[in-house]
């Protein structure tokens, strides 16, 4: 396992959906950075297949990230509501009525199970604590272990779980908040904010995530305190990201103030590219993730087929206009590097 001080200092954010991908993660590892697959929605087995593909494209390391069990109440009269809403855009798609998933979501330690037979350097947890046992066995496996924090309070429980470092995300960062205490709206804090705040209560390495988008939020990062940076929304965009036509397209095309905070597609808040399920879904309440998460899977990949970005989940982060043109992922590492002060 590599050592976490012996990893580059510009991290891939650990996107899942479509963007989780062996040809990104490898091409980000190779090209200087460090590259980290976003396995939360993928099957156990999937996971073993793309990490077994990571290895034949790079021999560099790389991080796999878990979302950490949550517990949620089933609630079949919301999810029967939100099913109603999905069902004239199903009509619209050329879809079948929507219909109650089967399950849920993936199986939290068999998924844990291959990300460790896979042996990333880095196992990296969003949207929860993974405990102080779970910690300790990673680690006596030669593990680093990560965690996310969207304030200081998260980041304090995190440390007393024996985690290696924090990621500290940001009001700004694009996707699902990776926060876990009190109510999502009360950890709404800037990168510029949360960083300095987290270095100075913490003992262990704090990265920085949300609105870095280039040289000079890189810059700014490590003159907070960070130990390195994770960026997400640039590397939606280089050659080796596999995007959907629609969602490419869809975040070259949004303006500044297209950004929005949303849980119309999962049910947990999350940033993107306003759209018409975003707008149209706006304020009102829903079932709690994952439920609308799984219901609107198939909504989302008819879209995505179809080109119509009104109907997909266009997570991307509010420094988006800042970096529409990255070429390569090793290109935009580079870029991004010159920010560092080694």
């Amino acid at each position: 396992m590599a050592n976490l001080f012996d990893l580059p200092p510009v991290w891939m954010a650990p996107m899942a959906g479509e963007a989780a991908s062996a040809a990104l993660v490898a091409a980000v590892s190779a090209g200087g950075g460090f590259g980290q697959l976003g396995a939360a929605y993928l099957a156990p087995q999937r996971i073993t297949e793309v990490a077994a593909d990571i290895r034949a494209r790079t021999d560099r390391p790389f991080g796999i990230n878990l979302f950490c069990p949550q517990p949620w109440l089933r609630d079949d009269e919301a999810l029967g509501d939100y099913l109603a809403r999905l069902a004239p855009w199903h009509a619209e798609l050329g879809l079948p009525a929507p219909t109650r998933p089967e399950r849920f979501e993936e199986d939290f330690d068999a998924q844990l199970e291959a990300v460790i037979a896979a042996r990333p350097a880095v196992i990296s947890f969003a949207m929860g604590d993974p405990g102080v046992a779970r910690v300790a066995a990673l680690k006596a496996q030669g593990f680093s272990v990560v965690g996310t924090a969207t304030q200081v309070a998260e980041g304090r429980l995190l440390q007393a779980s024996g985690v290696d470092a924090v990621v500290a995300q940001g009001y700004e960062g694009g996707g699902h908040r990776g926060g876990f205490l009190g109510t999502p709206e009360g950890a709404l804090i800037g990168t510029m904010a949360l960083v300095p705040q987290l270095v100075d209560a913490l003992d262990i390495p704090v990265l920085a995530a949300g609105g870095i988008a280039d040289a000079r939020g890189v810059a700014a990062a490590q003159s907070l305190g960070a130990s390195g940076v994770t960026v997400g929304t640039a590397f939606l965009l280089v050659d080796e990201c596999p995007l959907s036509p629609a969602y490419r397209a869809a975040l070259l095309a949004a303006g500044d103030a297209d950004s929005t905070l949303t849980r119309a597609f999962s049910g947990r808040l999350a940033r993107g590219v306003a759209n018409r399920v975003t707008r149209e879904l706006d304020g009102i309440e829903l079932a709690a993730f994952p439920q609308p998460n799984a219901a609107s899977r198939p909504m989302r990949q008819a879209a995505a087929k179809a080109g119509n970005a009104d109907f997909i989940s266009l997570w991307a982060g509010q420094a988006l206009p800042l970096n529409r043109s990255p070429g390569t992922a090793a290109e935009l590492v580079a870029a991004l590097s010159k920010g560092w002060r080694s």
